[in-house]
């Protein structure tokens, strides 16, 4: 079932050249992002040190103060979702796991990647 907070927040991580997730909350391990996801979270992680070590990803359907990057629906493929991040002309997929988080594919998903603190 999707999650009813607005806000929301993973810890993404490299592991063997590819981004993925855990989220316990939803049964998703190991998670990864394929499709032009990994290029965009290269972008938004470029300025935090030892990302690929795992990075705070906060994200929302809803604009919130400091969000780094507003993803724009595109169409629907394959069960997921393809979203455009137009300040950089790049575009990505959302697996299904997109649904454990959301009832529906949101129009707009608003991001920002911060250093993870223990």
């Amino acid at each position: 079932m999707a999650n009813s907070n607005s806000m929301m927040v993973i810890f993404p991580y490299r592991h063997q050249g590819t981004w993925m997730f855990d989220d316990e909350r939803v049964d998703l391990v190991q998670e990864p992002f394929i499709e032009g996801m990994p290029e965009i979270i290269d972008i938004f992680v470029q300025n935090i040190p030892n990302a690929s070590k795992g990075f705070k990803l906060l994200f929302s359907d809803n604009p919130f103060p400091g969000y780094q990057a507003e993803l724009v629906w595109i169409r629907e493929d394959c069960g997921g979702n393809w979203y455009c991040w137009k300040t950089y002309h790049l575009e990505g997929w959302l697996c299904p796991a997109l649904f454990k988080y959301f009832n529906e594919a949101p129009q707009h998903i608003y991001c920002k990647a911060e250093q993870k603190t223990d």
